[in-house]
Formats: C-alpha cells, sequence, structure tokens
C-alpha cells in the first residue's frame, strides 16, 4: 500500500465515523462515548504520521510556491482541528445539546481537509514523489501507524489530571488548588513567632538564674 492510499483510507474511515456520530441523539451517551474515543485515536495518529513523514518528503520535493503554501496549510488545518475544536469537544458532555453541535463543526472541519488533500495534495504529490518513493513512504507510516496505535494517547488522560500536574510543576504556577503541597503553611511557625518564642524563653531562663 503506497502513502496515498493509506492516508485516503484513513480519511475513509474516519469520515464514517464522524457520520455515525453525527447521527446520534443525546441519549446515546456510551454509543458516543466510545466513538468519539475512536475517532480521536485515529485522527491523532492520522495528523502524526503525515506530519512525521508525509508531509516533510512532500515539502522537499516541492521547493518553494504553491505546493509548499499547500504543506503549510495543511498544517494549519491539523492545528485547529487537532489542538482546538477536538479538544473542546472532548472537553463536552456527551448528552447535551453543545455536543451535538460541536460534533457537527469537526466532521465539516474534517471533511473540508481531507477533501483538499484529495482533490490537490495528493496528486501533487504523485506527480512530485513518484511511485516508488510513494511505496516507500507508505511502508514507513504502516510501521508507525502500528506503533501509534498501540501507544496510549494523550487524549485518554482526563483534562482536569492534566492541568493539575502541570499546575503541579509550573514554577510560575499560583494556584492553591492544583499544586501538589508537601508541606501545609499553616502548620509551619513563622520567623516572626519562632523569635518571639525564642525571646520569652531567654526572658524565663534569665529570671530564673
Amino acid at each position: 500500500m503506497n502513502a496515498i492510499e493509506l492516508l485516503t483510507n484513513d480519511h475513509r474511515k474516519v469520515r464514517a465515523l464522524l457520520k455515525e456520530l453525527t447521527d446520534t441523539t443525546k441519549r446515546a451517551e456510551k454509543t458516543r462515548t466510545e466513538l468519539l474515543a475512536t475517532i480521536a485515536k485515529e485522527i491523532e495518529v492520522h495528523s502524526k504520521i503525515e506530519e512525521e513523514i508525509f508531509y516533510p518528503a512532500f515539502k522537499d520535493a516541492a521547493g518553494e510556491g504553491k505546493d509548499e503554501a499547500m504543506y503549510f496549510e495543511a498544517l494549519e488545518e491539523h492545528h485547529a482541528a487537532g489542538d482546538l475544536v477536538l479538544p473542546d469537544l472532548l472537553g463536552t458532555d456527551v448528552t447535551s445539546d453543545q455536543f451535538s453541535g460541536r460534533a457537527k463543526v469537526l466532521r465539516e472541519m474534517i471533511e473540508h481537509h481531507a477533501g483538499e488533500e484529495e482533490k490537490e495534495m495528493f496528486p501533487r504529490a504523485k506527480a512530485l514523489l513518484g511511485n516508488e518513493t510513494l511505496r516507500e513512504l507508505g511502508a514507513r507510516m504502516e510501521v508507525r501507524k502500528a506503533e501509534l496505535m498501540a501507544s496510549p494517547s494523550l487524549m485518554d488522560i482526563p483534562s482536569k489530571l492534566l492541568g493539575a500536574v502541570a499546575s503541579a510543576i509550573s514554577p510560575s504556577s499560583d494556584s492553591d488548588d492544583d499544586a501538589i503541597n508537601l508541606t501545609r503553611d499553616d502548620d509551619m511557625p513563622t520567623a516572626a513567632a519562632r523569635k518571639s518564642g525564642s525571646g520569652k524563653a531567654k526572658g524565663s531562663s534569665a529570671r530564673r538564674g
């Protein structure tokens, strides 16, 4: 399977999953949850193999001009869908009305992106790279895809947990709720209290003497 065939198959699968998701109602909580997890993983893995293997090969062969602009546009569309719209959907209650609207937005973005690649980028990639290179890229992408599909996804980690960890390790964080405090401030005597206590102890000792 060459690179274009692999990516086109991915597009077909994600389109079908998104259609199934947007056809559900808010009563289908379990179905929506399972579909969304599958879609998130597919999009994450598909984006990675494109950005790590296919896009760089396309850019190197394209040089400057319209083809290079196509490369940068594709990267921006990945950012918009994968880093903005998808996380927003993952953080939305699947039984809410907002979920339905956000799922439709993601579907429209993926349809647009996949359509542009299939109509514009893939034909140019075939012309620029040739069949042999596309087969080599496809083989590398299949191996990388298998690795990524078998590995855990950051999207599987609850957003609240990620936020707490980020706050705990950030030196600039001033959040008391999320930071990990090994010692409570109110259990430690202040410098003034220590000084006062020391003074009282000395006075008491002098009177006894």
